[in-house]
């Protein structure tokens, strides 16, 4: 599969292409959208827009990966991720890729076995999983990049469980041996 991971932002809209099955994965691509806070925010989203477009153009991408959006102090860092998380679901869905979300916490998880893992610590990880001597930079392409990895991952097993169960959906495979026990 191949994964475009993003880490939304307005100032920093950190991207990452992986190549990867679940248990496996080899980086494609880590990069970094920049806008000027002086900027306007509708010149801003567009600037956004026009590189995860070229982005999804430049690779045959089989899924998005983006950060759900969850509450923070400042309001004004929520409003602007969300606006840059949807610009990224809009031109996924111009291009008819599936787009997945997960949380920083299930992106944690994946990556390093913790919720609770801090930024040092995810980073460390996926230059371990890709092999790579260092975490791609800055933090937010990494962070993109273990987004990907997340769902390559996670994302794959879900749909599997999905599929297994004839479109009902569980949490566990404990769920579904327990379900394919009773029915």
């Amino acid at each position: 599969m191949l994964i475009l991971g993003v880490d939304p932002g307005l100032t920093r809209c950190g991207l990452g292409v992986i190549e990867g099955t679940p248990g496996r994965a080899s980086l494609i691509e880590a990069g970094v959208i920049h806008t000027p806070s002086s900027m306007d925010i509708s010149r801003r989203l567009l600037a956004i827009e026009e590189g995860i477009e070229t982005w999804i153009s430049s690779h045959r991408l089989d899924g998005v990966a983006i950060e759900r959006v969850f509450a923070q102090h400042n309001l004004m860092t929520v409003v602007g991720t969300a606006q840059a998380a949807g610009v990224a679901m809009l031109v996924a869905a111009r291009h008819h890729l599936d787009v997945h979300q997960h949380t920083p916490s299930e992106v944690k998880a994946a990556i390093t076995g913790s919720g609770r893992a801090d930024k040092k610590q995810v980073g460390l990880m996926v230059s371990r999983i890709l092999h790579l001597d260092s975490p791609p930079q800055p933090a937010d392409a990494a962070d993109a990049v273990a987004l990907a990895i997340c769902h390559c991952w996670r994302g794959s097993i879900s749909e599997k469980l999905t599929n297994l169960t004839s479109g009902r959906s569980y949490q566990s495979w404990a769920q579904v041996v327990a379900a394919r026990k009773v029915g």
